[in-house]
């Protein structure tokens, strides 16, 4: 086929998902001109399965995405249709916000913003291949042998790439949400020395809302104030719809069993690992015998449509067992079904081939994200786009890359596991995985980031400010509660009323607000002087850090041990295998992943505590031999 050379770009992005889009908004907006592939423009920011941004975990990646000057937060927060704050009864460290999606204007939205922003082109073309010269990518060819040039390519191809479908028996071919699968890249990947590997995840199926019977199921409302994602915003507006909750009984359960052997994930035809933390409903009553029901939500998919997500059924099952077990849930009796459940098989990397800065090990300026990269959700593919994407220009700019330690953010955390532990499932990122998450709270995400983002010429002027104003207005009323006190008499009755004991001598309103009982803005009660201004990010960031700064010391005591090993730097040029008492799972180890510090090769899955030992004397014998 005849080869066109049609221009040259600074970075291209294979991919227009949720992870291609924060990668192709990052490098545009850091001044670099950038190009947008998309095997369908209509797939742009698509959400196949799930109508919703946030939740657990994921939520503190979209406050972080949105304090980097990345998009995800700023536009759910135009096209939610329902917010909620989970785990309210917990501590705020897994406080994590979720709002659901109008899932056609979200994907409009964002389009709407690419083709807005200067310096970013988007087009409709399938990428076939990439050009590599002496190691380094240097361009990539579409379908039509059409070639555009580049510094830098980021592959983003979600699960689109060699992607199969499972319906029962029936497998064929196929994107997700019935669009066209990337085959020719898979194959001219692995030419090139990337090795693949198949993972897979399903979808539920969607059904007409005017087909349900909500009596029989349980509504289930927004919270009463909505809170917003982005820092930009300081209100959003009111929740639009309800979402129902309905569960699985027996009935069902025995339906799925009897036509387990039809199941394409038990009948064999299905090769790819799925994820643990989102089985299909036959993988869930197989592994879970003994439970007699298990819940759905059923959510809307947008304003504009009658079509019903109905959470927590994914399957692989043939439509007509599909049609039988929904019909035996409450309030699903007489649905009627628009697009059936699947489960979808697509080619990804090893996490572990990649540098922190998610640059590949073997094709220099190669940069990977999201599903690729052996994740799953949204979220965590938006986290890594944005990364790829700020890494990407920094690496062709000459400037220092930029990596978020454990430390620093929920992302430094995804992208250390992923490249560091590696993964044999599709990972989802969890509060749990984070050793230090009381310090990485989503109301601080902009203390942690903002200024991080500013100096890579990511985060905005406007931007910037609101985040400099939020810092000195939550400063100075920090200062004046500690400050302004109180004789008994004034506040006694307050405590009585808010359930609290009473003091017997003066006392701060600083003390008073670290009481669990006793909220900022009860605090007006007794105070004029209570800022009616300060918003809802400042006004949270406040209080937490009153609550729990006991507890946030401690923490930074852990983080200060954690950094020492931190920046105890690996050079890439040792060779592990010449280190005299390593053991040899370890050194092989290490040669595989090139850990960049200390910290980094304590993390890795094969190397104990002993070997790490080995290396600090290494290193202190290397550095007297330099002086």
């Amino acid at each position: 086929m005849e080869k066109i050379f049609m221009g040259r770009y600074d970075v291209i992005v294979v991919g227009a998902g949720h992870a291609g889009c924060e990668a192709a908004l990052a490098a545009a907006r850091m001044g670099k001109k950038t190009l947008m592939f998309s095997m369908n423009l209509e797939a742009i920011a698509m959400m196949p399965c799930n109508p919703s941004i946030g939740g657990t975990g994921k939520g503190h990646l979209v406050r972080e995405i949105d304090a980097l000057g990345g998009e995800m937060g700023i536009n759910i927060d135009k096209t939610f249709l329902q917010s909620k704050m989970l785990n309210t009864a917990k501590g705020p460290a897994v406080h994590s916000l979720r709002a659901q999606a109008d899932k056609n204007r979200y994907h409009l939205e964002m389009k709407k913003t690419i083709e807005e922003t200067p310096g970013l082109d988007m087009k409709q073309a399938e990428v076939t291949d990439i050009i590599v010269e002496e190691g380094k990518v240097t361009g990539v060819v579409t379908k039509t042998g059409t070639c555009y040039e580049a510094e830098a390519v980021i592959l983003a191809t979600g699960t689109f790439l060699g992607g199969k479908i499972f319906i029962g028996s029936s497998a064929f071919s196929s994107g997700p949400n019935g669009l066209a699968p990337s085959v020719e890249l898979a194959e001219n990947l692995k030419k090139h020395g990337i090795i693949l590997r198949r993972f897979k995840t399903g979808t539920p199926a969607r059904c007409l809302g005017t087909s349900l019977d909500y009596s029989k199921m349980q509504e289930q409302k927004g919270d009463k104030k909505t809170v917003p994602f982005s820092f930009l915003n300081d209100s959003v507006g009111d929740n639009k719809v309800s979402c129902w909750l309905t569960y699985t009984n027996e009935e069902t359960h025995n339906v799925i069993r009897a036509n387990f052997h039809r199941s394409a994930l038990f009948g064999g035809q299905i090769e790819g690992i799925g994820p643990r933390y989102c089985p299909s409903i036959e993988d869930k009553v197989n592994r879970f015998a003994d439970k007699k029901r298990h819940q759905l939500f059923v959510e809307p998919e947008g304003l504009d449509t009658d079509e019903m997500y109905i959470q927590g059924m994914s399957s692989s099952l043939p439509e007509d067992v599909q049609e039988a077990f929904y019909k035996t849930i409450p309030g699903l009796e007489n649905l009627r079904i628009t697009r059936p459940a699947y489960a979808i098989e697509y080619d990804c990397i090893d996490p572990q081939d990649l540098k922190l800065t998610l640059e590949n090990r073997k094709i220099e300026n190669l940069f990977c994200a999201g599903q690729f990269n052996g994740s799953s959700g949204y979220e965590e593919a938006a986290a890594q786009g944005l990364m790829a994407g700020i890494n990407a220009v920094l690496k062709i700019s000459g400037k220092k890359s930029l990596v978020l330690g454990r430390n620093e953010a929920y992302i430094g955390v995804l992208i250390d596991d992923l490249v560091t532990k590696g993964t044999n499932e599709p990972y989802r990122i969890m509060t749990s995985r984070a050793e230090y998450r009381l310090v990485l709270r989503q109301d601080n995400a902009d203390q942690r980031l903002t200024e991080k983002g500013y100096a890579i010429g990511l985060a905005s002027e406007e931007r910037y400010r609101r985040y400099l104003e939020k810092k000195e207005k939550v400063k100075k009323e920090l200062e004046r509660i500690k400050e302004k006190t109180f004789s008994p008499s004034e506040v006694n009755d307050f405590l009585v009323n808010h359930r609290t004991t009473q003091v017997q001598s003066r006392v701060s309103m600083e003390e008073l607000l670290r009481r669990p009982q006793i909220s900022y803005n009860d605090l007006k009660e007794i105070d004029d002087e209570t800022r009616p201004d300060l918003s809802y990010h400042e006004v949270t960031q406040l209080e937490v850090t009153v609550k729990y700064e006991g507890y946030i010391k401690k923490q930074q005591t852990q983080i200060e041990r954690f950094r020492k090993l931190e920046d105890k730097k690996l050079s890439q040029d040792i060779k592990y295998s010449e280190i005299e008492g390593l053991r040899i799972e370890a050194w092989q180890k290490l040669d595989q992943i090139k850990p960049e510090s200390l910290g980094q090769a304590s993390r890795i899955s094969g190397v104990s505590p002993a070997d790490i030992n080995v290396l600090l004397v290494y290193l202190e014998k290397k550095r007297r031999k330099e002086q």
